[in-house]
């Protein structure tokens, strides 16, 4: 069985660190990509990281992960709202998703409120800033040792 995790982050995370602190925080998105590398170790699985600014760079990811990935965790920015293409991918690939956001998408804007995601997921982790980013690789190596199915 496939045990790589895949966590895949969509426009503008790479500016995480600057981009709206208030919101996001301070963090660097290279700093969260350490310290999940560094809990996934822990947890003997394996961790790959991708992040593109590019809807169809998303999509050509995402389908290649049916060759490798056990589990994707996927923050989809602002994509989130609006791609069905994203969504589709996920569906096609029929790998379980965990859905992850740094901030509650639920008391921000209500444009933010409807997820394109959210269909395609196993469930989602939002509003607590870096920490769940951690509760999905969690609950990836629950789905992985089959605690969740």
């Amino acid at each position: 069985m496939k045990d790589m995790v895949l966590v895949i982050n969509g426009p503008n995370l790479n500016m995480l660190g600057q981009r709206e602190p208030g919101i996001y925080g301070d963090r660097k998105l290279e700093d969260i990509n350490d310290e999940l590398r560094e809990l996934a170790g822990e947890l003997n699985i394996e961790v790959e990281f991708f992040q593109s600014n590019h809807e169809g760079a998303l999509v050509d990811r995402i389908q290649a992960a049916i060759d490798d990935a056990a589990v994707i965790i996927i923050n989809a920015g602002a994509f989130t709202h609006y791609s069905i293409a994203i969504h589709d991918a996920l569906r096609a690939v029929n790998i379980p998703v965990i859905e992850v956001h740094l901030s509650n998408i639920y008391q921000r804007e209500e444009f933010r409120h409807n997820s394109m995601i959210s269909p395609a997921a196993r469930g989602g982790i939002f509003g607590f800033g870096f920490l769940s980013y951690k509760l999905a690789i969690l609950a990836a190596r629950e789905i992985i040792n089959g605690g969740i199915d």
